[in-house]
C-alpha cells in the first residue's frame, strides 16, 4: 500500500467514523454479578524494562495504589492530548496526578489538555497542530478508525524503537489487538484497553416466553427462534416488545456483526477491499430478512421515541426488547438506571461459518504525532508503559468491565479477585484467536460511514439486490484507496 504525501492528511480532517469490534460450538454464558467497590489493587503489570525498574506508593485519587516506575536517564515535560469527557476525564486526570507523582523525582511530568472531537481526530484539530508544529506529544482517542486511516496517511510516528527503549513489551498483548497498532510491520498505536461484545438477554422476558434462560442461543437460528418467542405483537400491527432489534445498540455499529459472521470487510494480505464475501452477504440477507419480516416502518415508529443507551428509557430497561447486542459497558449503564431490571449475557451467537465465541475488539489507542522530539517521545512513551498497570486500570475496569490488553494483567483487577462470572467470560471470549479489528485500512472512516448508510438503504429497501449495492460500495471505496 502507498502512502500518501504528508500533506493528503489534511484532506482527511473532517472525516468521522463509528466505533468498532477459537471456535467452539457451545455459546458460553454468565450471571451477572455487581461490581464490588474494593481498594484498587496492590500489584502492578508485570514488563521488561531495559531502565531501572522501582515500585512506589501514590494516589490515585483518594486511594494509595502501587505502581512500577522506570528510570531511563532523562527528564523533562511534554503535553498530553486526551479525548475524555464526563467522569472518564476525572478518572484521566486522576491517572495524569497519579504519574506526575511517581515521576517527580525523575524530573518527568505531563501537562494534560482535554480536547474534544476524539483529541482533535474528528475536527482536523490535531492534524492542524501537525502542520503547523504544534501538536501534542501524546495523545489519547476514542477513535482508533479514523486514528489508524491517520497512520495510513503519515500522522504518527512509529513506536517499535521507543518501546523497546522504554522496555515496554508488547508481545504480550492480545493477538487481536495488533491489528489496530500495527502498520505494515511497524507499530504505531497503543491500545489502553479494550471491550468484548456480548448478546444481554433478560431471563424474566425468557422465561415468560417458555424459554430456557440457563441455555441462551448458540446460534443465528436459536436466536431468530427468541427474538420470535419474546416479540409480542398488537391487533393493530404495532409492536408492544421485540425480541431483538439487530441494527440497535452495537448492531448499529458498521462492522461490529457482519465480523462475527465472518465477513472480513478489508483483506490485509491483498490489500483489497471485500464487502461480497458469502459471509457479508448472509449477514445482508438475516438483516434484510428481519426487516422483511417485522417492517422496518414499525420497527422504526416503535423505538424512534425510545431512549439511548445511558438513559431509564432504553428499551433494554423498560422490556420493549429481550435482548440486545452490546458491550460491556452496558452493564454500568443498566447499574446507574436501571438496577431492577435482571440480566445476563453470553457470547453472541454466530451463523455456521461466523466467529464462534469471539468478538471483535474497541479500544481506545494512544499515539505519539509525527515531527514529536525524540526524547518527548520516549517520555512519553512512559506515559503509556504507566498506563498499561492494573493498579491504574482498577477503577476503569470495576465501573466499565473493560478489560486489560494483557491477559495476566486480569488477575490485577478486583473483579477477577472477586470471581466476577462475567467479567470471567469477557476473559475466556478475549482470549479466542479470532479475535480482532475488522476494516481497518487506509479508507476506514469513509468506509465505515458508507457501509453504515447503504445498510440503513437496505433495511428500509429490503427488496433492493444487496449484492449489487455492495459491490458498488466495494468498487467506489477500492477506487479511493488505490489513488491514495
Amino acid at each position: 500500500m502507498k502512502k500518501m504525501k504528508f500533506l493528503s492528511v489534511m484532506m482527511a480532517a473532517m472525516l468521522t467514523a463509528t466505533s468498532l469490534i477459537g471456535c467452539g460450538n457451545d455459546a458460553t454464558t454468565a450471571e451477572v454479578q455487581p461490581v464490588t467497590d474494593t481498594a484498587a489493587t496492590e500489584e502492578a503489570v508485570s514488563l521488561d524494562s531495559t531502565g531501572s525498574t522501582i515500585t512506589k506508593t501514590v494516589k490515585m485519587g483518594a486511594k494509595d495504589v502501587k505502581v512500577e516506575v522506570t528510570d531511563i536517564g532523562k527528564e523533562g515535560t511534554f503535553t498530553f492530548w486526551s479525548a475524555y469527557t464526563g467522569d472518564s476525564a476525572i478518572w484521566e486526570q486522576k491517572r495524569v496526578d497519579a504519574f506526575n507523582e511517581a515521576y517527580a523525582d525523575l524530573g518527568i511530568q505531563c501537562e494534560l489538555q482535554f480536547v474534544p472531537d476524539g483529541a482533535g481526530i474528528n475536527n482536523g484539530k490535531l492534524l492542524s497542530a501537525i502542520a503547523g508544529g504544534t501538536a501534542p506529544d501524546l495523545i489519547v482517542t476514542d477513535n482508533p478508525t479514523s486514528c489508524y486511516q491517520y497512520v495510513a496517511e503519515g500522522a504518527f510516528m512509529k513506536l517499535d524503537g521507543c518501546l523497546e527503549e522504554i522496555g515496554l513489551d508488547v508481545s504480550s498483548f492480545y493477538e487481536g489487538c495488533k491489528d489496530i497498532m500495527y502498520y505494515e510491520d511497524s507499530c504505531y498505536l497503543i491500545p489502553q484497553d479494550t471491550n468484548v461484545i456480548m448478546l444481554y438477554y433478560n431471563p424474566d422476558i425468557a422465561k415468560e416466553c417458555g424459554l430456557d434462560s440457563a441455555n441462551p442461543p448458540k446460534t443465528i437460528e436459536e436466536l431468530d427462534a427468541w427474538s420470535d418467542a419474546m416479540t409480542v405483537k398488537a391487533e393493530d400491527g404495532t409492536y408492544s416488545r421485540l425480541g431483538i432489534v439487530p441494527w440497535l445498540d452495537s448492531g448499529n455499529e458498521a462492522f461490529i456483526v457482519p465480523y462475527l459472521f465472518g465477513a472480513d470487510p478489508y483483506d490485509k494480505e491483498s490489500d483489497k477491499i471485500n464487502l461480497t464475501s458469502d459471509e457479508m452477504l448472509g449477514y445482508m440477507e438475516w438483516i434484510q430478512n428481519y426487516a422483511r419480516k417485522y417492517d422496518p416502518e414499525k420497527i422504526n415508529a416503535f423505538t424512534s421515541g425510545l431512549g439511548q443507551m445511558f438513559s431509564p428509557d432504553h428499551p433494554f430497561m423498560t422490556g420493549k426488547v429481550g435482548m440486545t447486542i452490546t458491550g460491556n459497558w452496558f452493564s454500568e449503564a443498566l447499574r446507574e438506571y436501571a438496577p431492577d431490571v435482571p440480566y445476563e449475557v453470553c457470547a453472541v451467537p454466530v451463523p455456521e461459518g461466523g466467529r464462534v465465541n469471539s468478538t471483535p475488539f474497541g479500544t481506545n489507542v494512544f499515539a505519539i504525532p509525527a515531527g514529536t522530539d525524540a526524547d518527548k517521545a520516549q517520555l512519553a512513551a512512559l506515559f503509556i508503559k504507566f498506563a498499561q498497570q492494573g493498579s491504574i486500570n482498577e477503577d476503569n475496569f470495576s465501573v466499565w468491565r473493560s478489560i486489560p490488553v494483557i491477559d495476566s494483567a486480569f488477575d490485577d483487577v478486583s473483579l477477577t479477585k472477586n470471581g466476577d462470572k462475567m467479567y470471567a467470560l469477557e476473559r475466556q471470549i478475549a482470549n479466542s484467536p479470532e479475535n480482532g479489528i475488522p476494516a481497518l485500512c487506509s479508507v476506514s472512516a469513509e468506509l465505515s460511514n458508507q457501509f453504515v448508510a447503504l445498510r440503513q438503504n437496505l433495511i428500509y429497501n429490503p427488496d433492493l439486490d444487496a449484492k449489487e449495492q455492495l459491490q458498488t460500495l466495494q468498487d467506489k471505496m477500492q477506487a479511493s484507496m488505490d489513488a491514495k
